[in-house]
């Protein structure tokens, strides 16, 4: 049922926001250049690799050394709308219909994190990557790494249709109002290092269950 509710959902929104697509992406052709599409690897269910497509939201622009410039100095006003409205994101919706990613599910984050999740961490790939998840609309990239993936693994273990209808709704409200859009302190999210030491798992679970309390 997910599944046949995701390319449904996915194969509507296309038809929806097509003209938006276009919009978006003739804006970014004028203001940034080409690519207008910004492809990357990514993890999905089991850690298959699969292309993630987005709307570029940032320049090219290196330092002597032909490094990338951080995140912060390559963001531009136009990537900063993409990403507080999150149209940047509506490519993905081609991920969903091809059946790599999901409407609802744990963020695919990059491939490098792999090696680097606690085995209760790494369970946030027991289920396909979503558009939106838990995580987003309790803090999104406000929220630190553990809390995180403690709140995708959370929603592994509880996860069902009507869960997945409340993400939805309150993922449309966390975006009107562009919450947690960036970590403290950084333009988008610092890169993710590993676990904290001495992280227990267990509290974490408790702590990511007083989320779905009826005061959250």
């Amino acid at each position: 049922m997910k599944r046949l509710i995701d390319f449904l959902g996915a194969l509507v929104a296309l038809g929806l926001f097509s003209p938006v697509l276009l919009v978006v992406a003739a804006v970014i052709r004028i203001r940034l250049g080409a690519p207008v599409l910004f492809p990357q690897p990514r993890p999905g269910k089991n850690g298959r690799v699969f292309i993630l497509w987005k709307f570029r939201t940032m320049t090219s622009a290196c330092d002597a050394a032909g490094q990338p410039l951080p995140d912060a100095e390559r963001m531009t006003g136009l990537g900063r709308f993409l990403r507080a409205s999150s149209l940047d994101e509506l490519p993905e919706l081609w991920n969903v219909l091809c059946g790599d990613m999901s409407l609802v599910g744990p963020r695919p984050l990059l491939v490098e994190y792999l090696g680097r999740y606690s085995p209760e961490q790494a369970r946030r790939h027991e289920v396909r990557p979503g558009l939106t998840g838990w995580a987003q609309v309790n803090g999104r990239n406000a929220a630190t790494w553990d809390e995180r993936l403690r709140l995708d693994v959370w929603y592994v273990d509880h996860r069902n249709v009507w869960l997945d209808l409340r993400i939805l709704v309150r993922t449309v409200a966390v975006v009107l109002q562009r919450e947690g859009i960036s970590a403290p302190g950084t333009a988008t999210m610092p890169e993710f290092r590993g676990p904290m030491p001495n992280c227990n798992m267990e509290n974490n679970r408790h702590a990511a269950d007083a989320k779905d309390s009826p005061s959250s």
